[in-house]
């Protein structure tokens, strides 16, 4: 049994029926869609450019025909792990051999004043993206609260879409926890050469308005008439369900190497699992890539697959024009080096840690990390960060100098 009809229950459900699972399949899901992906809900879907139904994981049929039983619109309340038997609203306790929790997260509660009002929205689901969409047409002034990957999505799609945008941001510069403030500054100059005003290192006190939101006040007292604002300051894992059994939850739900929970024959993939990962250690991931590949393990792990998940975490994100592609884990790092200027807004920076590469970034360039077909430059980058090998900064910086041959004379 899966509880959580999302991207990473759904490939799990199907790599179940792939690798021979003949038994009961069955995906609980409290959402009344069928399962899609969330990517375009910031971008093409968001502008009006791409259907819902091109989102989709997989078809109705499809599950029909691997003989996948959706409940969806059901809402799992709990877990007895010593009968083995989730309960779910509407609907009968529900029997399970093993059971893959996949509940991902909610989006972290507007603490503010006058979050309430009409107009003041947050990003999850496709109806939340269906509600920003009709409220947009014909809005003129929009706030975007954060700027994490979300909200400069939702700025770039609003600024494609031709509102004028002011965004709030309490760090220097958009996406700093992720990328640092070197590449921030990169991204924050392309928002505003797009015309978006950005507020930063300040925060919101209030919405305010009458009964819809007028404007948006801050804690350093600049005031942003607009019609609509969307809120992007991160998600909470869904977790409870397993605490409430006794799990093992912190920052999600704790699973090993083999995405195994700390109850018998229940895993936890996606959003909502903070994975032991043998290379990074402990992280939570909420990338599309990762609950994609990470779902797809589950179902393998399940039959009995006995090697760990040992994905090297990549990402994209497009922002206008530019796409900005990513591959491992960096918390931190003691130095960033770049193959190419940043102000070229064409490059490729090197997460550092005792000369090591933990992570890289590429801006309009590197390629597909993922493309088993690719030579690209981020693949060679993932590559040096498995091997964890020691690198020269002066020949990793070096345009000259191929990827395949950075490595530190020391190392050899």
């Amino acid at each position: 049994m899966i509880v959580g009809a999302s991207l990473a229950g759904a490939r799990a459900a199907a790599v179940l029926r792939d690798e021979g699972w003949d038994g009961d399949v069955v995906l609980i899901g409290a959402e009344r869609q069928l399962p899609y992906n969330r990517p375009p809900l910031s971008k093409g879907y968001l502008r009006g450019e791409d259907r819902f139904e091109d989102q989709l994981v997989n078809s109705a049929a499809f599950y029909q025909e691997r003989r996948i039983e959706l409940r969806l619109g059901v809402r799992a309340t709990a877990i007895d792990p010593l009968r083995k038997v989730v309960v779910a609203e509407p609907g009968d306790p529900v029997s399970y051999d093993r059971l893959l929790v996949a509940t991902g997260g909610r989006n972290k509660p507007l603490p503010m004043p006058g979050a309430e009002l009409e107009g003041v929205f947050q990003l999850r689901t496709v109806e939340d993206c269906d509600r920003i969409r009709e409220a947009a047409r014909g809005a003129r002034h929009a706030v975007v609260i954060g700027l994490g990957f979300i909200g400069s999505e939702v700025a770039a799609s609003f600024r494609q879409l031709g509102i004028e945008v002011a965004a709030v941001e309490g760090h220097r510069v958009p996406l700093a926890r992720v990328l640092g403030d070197e590449v921030g500054q990169v991204l924050a100059d392309i928002h505003r050469d797009k015309g978006v005003r950005l507020v930063l290192e300040d925060s919101v006190a209030a919405f305010e308005g009458a009964r819809r939101v007028e404007r948006v006040r801050t804690r350093k007292g600049q005031l942003l008439p607009c019609d609509l604002v969307v809120a992007g300051i991160g998600i909470v894992p869904n977790s409870e369900l397993v605490r409430a059994a006794g799990g093992a939850v912190e920052n999600g739900v704790l699973v090993d190497e083999r995405c195994r929970t700390s109850l018998s024959q229940i895993y936890a993939a996606g959003d909502v699992a903070n994975h032991l990962h043998p290379l990074f250690g402990r992280l939570r991931v909420e990338h599309w890539n990762n609950a994609d590949r990470q779902g797809a393990y589950v179902a393998r792990s399940m039959l009995g697959r006995d090697e760990p998940y040992d994905y090297m975490h990549s990402f994209w994100s497009d922002q206008y024009e530019h796409v900005i592609e990513y591959v491992g884990f960096a918390a931190a790092w003691d130095r960033l080096v770049f193959r190419g200027r940043p102000e070229s807004r064409k490059f490729l920076g090197f997460y550092l840690k005792d000369r090591m590469v933990l992570a890289a970034v590429g801006l309009d360039r590197g390629g597909d990390p993922e493309d088993p077909k690719s030579d690209s430059e981020l693949k060679l980058v993932a590559d040096l960060i498995r091997r964890r090998v020691v690198v020269d900064p002066m020949r990793l910086a070096d345009e000259n100098v191929d990827l395949h041959h950075v490595t530190s004379a020391s190392s050899r």
